[in-house]
């Protein structure tokens, strides 16, 4: 029973793939977004999944190994911002949404650390921006 929970939800995945890309464009074309915390396991999976709206993500691990200070240097260059709030420290937190402020970046917080949450909120950003 619990394969067909499984083939059922790679199938959704499959299907909201190509609903994101109906004609090959999306809204999220060019855009690049940075995604701050989560696991680090699944970052090619989430870069996938980006990939698959057109967009380009960029991961910092939230100050794990590397520098949170580089928050700072890699804001400037994003659309946004998506951090998923189970999987960072109150720390990079506050300075992501700090950074989002000062550079007028959307922070959009993540209810948790998985790929469908990601896929969900890219799936919400590329319908708005094809509403307008």
């Amino acid at each position: 029973m619990a394969r067909k929970g499984k083939k059922a939800s790679g199938r959704e995945s499959r299907e909201t793939q190509a609903a994101a890309q109906p004609s090959g464009k999306t809204g999220l074309d060019g855009r690049s977004f940075l995604y701050v915390g989560g696991r680090d396991c699944q970052v090619a999976h989430l870069r996938q999944i980006a990939s698959n709206f057109g967009a380009e993500l960029i991961h910092h691990d939230g100050g794990l190994r590397e520098a949170v200070s580089r928050i700072d240097t890699v804001l400037p260059s994003v659309d946004c911002v998506f951090c998923p709030i189970d999987c960072i420290s109150h720390d990079a937190c506050l300075r992501v949404k700090t950074g989002c402020k000062k550079f007028g970046k959307a922070f959009i917080p993540l209810r948790n650390g998985s790929k469908s949450s990601l896929e969900r909120a890219l799936q919400t950003m590329n319908e708005r921006d094809a509403s307008r």
